[in-house]
């Protein structure tokens, strides 16, 4: 995902003057171009950088969807409208087949050492953004037993 994709999203969503996903992409918008301008890189913001960024948003919303309570309906309505939103924008994470899948096929080394901690370290950098932590961790969990 490119940040002019985003943007010509958000732009499509005030033309048709949809409050609620104009937000949403704004705020994906704000938090790649903050994310670009950290790293340095404001003019040319890398594709894998924009697609952790969505991810990192969309995991706040869950997270906020999750703490919400129950008797405040109107916030999570508008958290669960946002994840939504936000969700469209998300690139697609492998499944955890193919987490082992990868394991098996380019880290079959460091898999036969059974430690956790530096399998983790090794496979992270490479799947990092590509698939969720916690499905890495337990296809890493399951081939170390």
């Amino acid at each position: 995902m490119k940040l002019k994709d985003l943007q010509d999203a958000m732009i499509a969503a005030m033309k048709a003057k949809d409050k609620a996903r104009k937000d949403s992409i704004s705020a994906l918008v704000s938090a790649v171009k903050k994310a670009g301008i950290d790293a340095g890189c404001r003019d040319d913001i890398p594709e894998d950088m924009v697609s952790q960024v969505i991810l990192k948003e969309l995991k706040s919303v869950k997270e906020q969807i999750d703490t919400c309570p129950a008797s405040r309906e109107d916030l999570l309505a508008e958290y669960k409208a946002r994840y939504e939103v936000m969700s469209e924008f998300a690139p697609k994470l492998l499944s955890a087949e193919e987490v082992k899948e990868i394991l098996t096929s380019k880290f079959a080394e460091v898999l036969a050492t059974k430690n956790k901690g530096m399998i983790m370290k090794t496979v992270m950098g490479e799947l990092k953004g590509k698939a969720d932590g916690k499905v890495i961790n337990q296809v890493v969990a399951e081939l170390t037993k």
